[in-house]
């Protein structure tokens, strides 16, 4: 099973359609929940980060296979990804990526992550970046299936 854990909640139509076209693909290969957790509007940066961590933390198992997305994280390609998460689900089958707020992550979520990941040092939007992570994980089931896709 893949849980994806995000800050703030889609508006635009034009992702909502590619996410949901990404959940369909993906419900050939896995289960797929989607958490959104409202945006906390703070004046202050570490206490935005505090409540969205709390809020996140909240929402993981003690069995869940964490990891992070974090611009200082591990930068892979395509199929050391796959290798990556066929490693973490030998481990346990659930795995659960965590996208945060624009502040960035809580020092409490980052310490009970398993893995942190990177997919570029360029700052992507969050609502498309949940377009890219749901594409690559699909692009990692085509891989693992020896399916064409990925080339």
């Amino acid at each position: 099973m893949i849980k994806l854990i995000c800050i703030g909640k889609i508006k635009e139509k034009f992702l909502k359609d590619a996410i949901n076209e990404y959940k369909k693909r993906l419900s050939k290969y896995t289960k797929l929940d989607i958490i959104e957790l409202p945006d906390i509007n703070y004046n202050e940066i570490d206490k935005v980060k505090k409540e969205e961590g709390k809020n996140i933390l909240k929402n993981l198992k003690e069995t869940d296979n964490v990891i992070i997305l974090d611009i200082n994280g591990h930068e892979l390609s395509s199929i050391e990804l796959t290798n990556k998460l066929c490693d973490l689900e030998s481990m346990n089958s659930n795995l659960t990526f965590i996208i945060g707020g624009s502040y960035g992550l809580s020092d409490e979520v980052r310490k009970r992550a398993n893995y942190s990941l990177s997919f570029s040092k360029l700052t992507f939007p969050h609502q498309l970046f949940r377009v890219i992570l749901l594409e690559q994980i699909y692009r990692t089931y085509k891989i693992r299936n020896n399916e064409n896709y990925h080339k």
